[in-house]
């Protein structure tokens, strides 16, 4: 089986289909977040540092760091704030790096401050897209995100997208970077546009584990977008993707539905030994002072004579 490995200084991440689960933290991401995006464009990197504390806190694995603000001159600007907010990540946690951004000074920059062996979010299979991309992860040694679009758009139908994946696969090993170096992510598209898209990626997932010897991610929130109690629909579709076979998502470690539903996933398909995980998460919480009262020996009552 594919193994990936993503490092840090000093912790290494495998992501295979005979490991646990692989939590890649999405909460780095001024996307949607106009109070982070603002914070971030003057240099305020606290928010930052919180959300990455609070995400290995609750179980991430590795943390996306994106610096997507939005800006008009994002080729000038992304790249520093890229790099500023990376320093910041390493300086409190020690986990493996996503560096995510479409702006190729920004992926660049964010390589030379990454340490051990990141992640880069994304390459698509579109001709000039791999051209810029993959020479960068090729020198670095680094681990690549493949998103399963080209020139065409993307595609409904799972052939035609996994005809994508190949094409990039067979363009990476031109750079020398081997299939277990490759994340496929097969997009999960919103289901309440797009009817069936988890099935639909359920059936790419099967196909590049049989046939590329790839690991698979993806942006597990995309799935709910639009849709009421997305938390829900988020944890029944991680659960649902690791029962496919998909190896490692980026999405929210702070939401209890989505760590209790991966935890029973993996406990369920054999990833959790003795489902030791499983009985520790599940385990009631000793009451406050408890403890104490138990170790407490008690008194013996004085004798009157």
């Amino acid at each position: 089986m594919a193994e990936t490995v993503v490092t840090s200084p000093s912790k290494t991440v495998v992501i295979s289909p005979d490991r646990p689960f692989v939590i890649i933290g999405e909460r780095i991401n001024p996307t949607g977040r106009k109070k982070l995006a603002a914070e971030m464009l003057a240099g305020d990197f606290s928010r930052v540092v919180n959300d990455a504390k609070a995400q290995v806190a609750a179980g991430a694995h590795i943390l996306d760091v994106n610096a997507g603000m939005g800006v008009a001159n994002a080729n000038e600007v992304e790249p520093e704030v890229m790099v500023e907010a990376i320093k910041q990540v390493q300086a409190v946690v020690d986990v493996p790096i996503c560096i995510d951004s479409s702006v190729i000074p920004a992926l660049k920059a964010g390589l030379a401050a990454a340490w051990g062996k990141p992640i880069v979010n994304s390459v698509t299979g579109e001709a000039s897209h791999m051209e810029a991309i993959l020479p960068l992860v090729a020198e670095r040694g680094a681990v690549v995100i493949a998103i399963l679009n080209d020139e065409n758009g993307i595609s409904y139908d799972a052939k035609d997208r996994f005809a994508v994946a190949k094409k990039i696969v067979a363009r990476a090993a031109s750079y020398g970077i081997p299939p277990e170096d490759i994340l496929i992510d097969p997009l999960a598209m919103p289901a309440g546009a797009v009817p069936g898209s988890a099935k639909t990626m359920f059936e790419i997932v099967h196909m590049v584990n049989e046939e590329l010897g790839c690991n698979t991610t993806c942006g597990a929130s995309n799935i709910s977008f639009g849709l009421p109690n997305r938390k829900t629909l988020n944890a029944a579709f991680v659960a649902m993707a690791i029962a496919a076979g998909m190896t490692s998502a980026i999405t929210n470690p702070l939401e209890p539905e989505i760590m209790m539903s991966i935890k029973a996933a993996d406990a369920l398909i054999g990833h959790d030994e003795n489902c030791a995980n499983w009985i520790t998460a599940n385990r009631p919480a000793t009451p406050a002072g408890a403890e104490g009262a138990r170790r407490r020996p008690r008194r013996r009552p004085r004798s009157r004579s």
